[in-house]
């Protein structure tokens, strides 16, 4: 490692598991303190104790207590000179059934929530010389697919909103950017991961041939938090292998593949 976050604050909401657990490591790897910022506060302790950082419970749909949890971070260590949001979950979900129940919860976390971290975050970079905001969409923002309205109209408003906060809070050298990640595994991701068929379908639409890691977000996450991406702000970069050049998989690609690769249903 050739620590490029030496002595720097990083806040990771989320940063317990998938792709937090990845970056946190890697940050901390990399020299920083990280701050591990998590619902499940019990989690979020065990795992900052484990990288010699720190934790915080919170959930940033909260106004209050985003900016509450911000200040103590500030308080404690001087600044913040990183923040990550990897907050969001995904239930699939036609139109046609949506239910205020089934849409509002998803917009709050990874629209409305995200939003809030940024200003928390951003606010308190303004004030400290700046640093740099990441937050994360997906695949589908741009590549639409069936029942993913909720889950992937909110991250393209996301990303509309990160090329706006940039906007906003560059004079004050604060930096902000978005990672679109492709399907991964995680734990939230692990129920689609034992559907061979369709995995292999998505595969199969991605140019580079193989599925990707959290450590590539992670890696991504770092590039965004140093220094080597200075002069980067307002982007939303792609970590899918390609596969925004093509289309999400459909029932007739399933269907043509489930006939030439019968094992796959196995």
């Amino acid at each position: 490692m050739s620590n490029r976050l030496d002595g720097k604050t990083a806040v990771v909401v989320g940063g317990a598991s998938g792709f937090g657990l990845a970056t946190s490591q890697r940050f901390a790897a990399e020299g920083a303190h990280v701050v591990i910022v998590q619902r499940r506060s019990e989690l979020a302790a065990e795992v900052a104790a484990s990288l010699n950082g720190s934790s915080a419970e919170c959930d940033i749909t909260d106004f209050d207590q985003i900016n509450e949890v911000t200040a103590q971070i500030v308080a404690d260590r001087g600044s913040i000179d990183i923040g990550v949001n990897y907050a969001g979950f995904e239930r699939s979900t036609p139109i046609a059934e949506l239910t205020p129940e089934l849409l509002e919860p998803m917009v709050q976390v990874q629209l409305i929530g995200a939003i809030w971290f940024i200003r928390a975050v951003g606010n308190a970079m303004s004030e400290s010389g700046g640093g740099s905001i990441i937050s994360t969409s997906s695949l589908t923002a741009q590549n639409p697919g069936r029942g993913l309205t909720a889950y992937a109209s909110s991250k393209a408003g996301l990303e509309y909103a990160t090329q706006i906060a940039a906007l906003e809070y560059g004079e004050k050298l604060v930096r902000v950017n978005c990672i679109s990640a492709h399907l991964i595994e995680t734990p939230m991701t692990a129920q689609h991961f034992k559907n061979k068929l369709g995995i292999e379908a998505i595969r199969n639409n991605t140019p580079l041939g193989f599925m990707g890691h959290v450590d590539d977000i992670a890696n991504a996450a770092l590039f965004l938090a140093s220094d080597e991406s200075r002069y980067i702000s307002g982007e939303t970069l792609r970590v899918d292998g390609g596969a925004f050049t093509q289309k999400l998989p459909t029932v007739h690609d399933y269907q043509i593949l489930a006939q030439a690769r019968p094992d796959l249903l196995e």
